[in-house]
């Protein structure tokens, strides 16, 4: 038997049972290399690792399926059995699945397999990511089980293990919960966004746990990875588990239920799932990048360019501001570009929040801004007003800055288009800035009037 590093001083604990002394020399120290804060002991037999296992408890435990003495699957069945372990995941490695191991594998409470011949290396890999899975992950489980006494024992076995259980006894009703989760994900509580779906493939009623499994992809358009669902089945029976897979389930358990495949099961699915929420949070941090100023804190023309015709398609009064800080040149040729950098941050920021509940403020080019608000042209014209006189008292990097408006209005255009509303926007600014700067200009009737 041989040791790593103290285990008070570690993180993750884990038992390699392997006969070949090399071998074990060979994965303990690549695994070290990789995890350098784990505490692993090595075994040359199932005995031998009984003898450990009596004393200490571990996170994980990789074993060969030929071992002298107790193979890997009957070390399995010891672990199974011992209160301090029956719980921790059993990776068997072997370069032959034979029909033994795949028959009784599971049975015995093998967490998981790994073909020997792929190397060191990728055991390393494998053992980590078996790691991962099983550190501790939870999550909502909407369970749908139509027997109360085994749904009462199930639920219980899961909220043991840190899990949040609905429970619900039929498929019309899970899937009413989950339309609504799906529709209105801003409007429903904490207790009914669910992480996975697990079901009774056999229920009683209209709706089978297939035909749930059915209309979670095809109705609510769940993938996967957004949405995993493990079912409950019966064993022995072929068919009907290829009938899950093909309806879009991730993985299965059959009857009777064993806590430790149960569990192995839903942790390896609530990793898969914490994994989309990441990847998706990734991509909205990325895409929230891509779509904001850095300087100025607002939207930037491509967001304009891109959400523009939704938003005038969405409302029956659409009006576009065009707003330029007046003499800014001024500003950067003789208090220097930093200042000048100043001084656009803050009119950005001051815009922001001016228009926070009145529309869309975006950072056009330059010094230039532009606002889409949903308003008639009339209030529009005062919002413009208002905002002008305010920017008089503003005094940004303590300077006196102005700004110039212009105003263009879908009222009486045939279709509305942003690009129009942009052009005649910023004909109007055009017009106020040569009529002498801060003032509001009002496209109308192809011309500028001013406000």
């Amino acid at each position: 038997m041989t040791t790593h590093l103290n285990p008070r001083e570690t993180t993750s604990r884990i038992m390699i049972v392997d006969r070949s002394e090399v071998a074990r020399s060979i994965i303990s120290h690549i695994l070290q290399k990789e995890m350098d804060d784990a505490y692993i002991v090595t075994c040359g037999s199932a005995e031998e690792a009984l003898e450990f296992l009596h004393r200490e408890k571990f996170d994980l435990i990789t074993t060969s399926l030929l071992l002298p003495g107790l193979d890997g699957l009957d070390l399995c069945h010891e672990i199974r059995k011992s209160d301090k372990q029956h719980l921790t995941p059993v990776i068997i490695v072997s370069s032959d699945a034979d029909t033994r191991l795949l028959r009784e594998g599971f049975s015995a409470g093998v967490t998981d397999y790994f073909n020997k011949s792929l190397g060191y290396k990728k055991l390393v890999e494998f053992i980590k990511d078996v790691s991962q899975r099983h550190a501790g992950l939870v999550g909502r489980i909407l369970y749908v089980e139509d027997s109360l006494s085994t749904a009462q024992t199930t639920q219980t076995m899961m909220e043991k293990h840190g899990l949040f259980i609905t429970q619900v006894t039929s498929a019309e009703e899970a899937l009413k919960l989950l339309k609504k989760a799906r529709a209105h994900p801003d409007e429903v509580g904490e207790d009914e966004i669910f992480d996975i779906v697990f079901t009774d493939f056999f229920l009683e009623g209209q709706m089978t746990g297939g035909d749930l499994l059915y209309a979670v992809r095809t109705q609510l358009h769940y993938s996967r990875q957004e949405m995993p669902v493990l079912v409950i089945t019966i064993p022995d029976n072929e068919k009907s588990q290829a009938e899950i897979f093909h309806a879009g389930a991730n993985d299965f358990v059959t009857k009777p239920v064993m806590e430790e495949v149960l569990i192995a099961r839903l942790k390896s699915l609530l990793l898969v799932k914490h994994q989309y929420n990441v990847l998706q949070r990734y991509s909205k941090e990325v895409y929230n990048l891509s779509i904001t100023d850095s300087l100025t804190g607002v939207r930037n023309k491509r967001y304009l360019l891109e959400e523009g015709p939704t938003f005038i398609a969405n409302h029956d009064h659409t009006c576009l501001m065009m707003i330029d800080i007046d003499h800014f040149e001024v500003i950067n040729d003789v208090r220097g570009h930093l200042v000048g950098d100043r001084v656009l941050h803050s009119v950005g920021q001051h815009f922001r929040e001016y228009f926070e509940h009145k529309g869309v403020i975006t950072r056009f080019v330059g010094k230039k801004f532009s606002a889409l608000l949903n308003l008639p042209l009339d209030e529009c014209k005062q919002v413009a007003e208002d905002l002008r006189v305010n920017m008089e008292h503003l005094q940004p990097a303590e300077l006196d800055v102005t700004i110039s408006i212009g105003i263009a209005s879908t009222e009486g255009t045939h279709p509305p288009e942003l690009s129009k509303l942009i052009a005649e926007a910023d004909t109007a600014l055009h017009t106020a800035q040569i009529q002498g700067y801060n003032r509001t200009c009002v496209a109308k009737d192809h011309k500028a009037v001013s406000v």
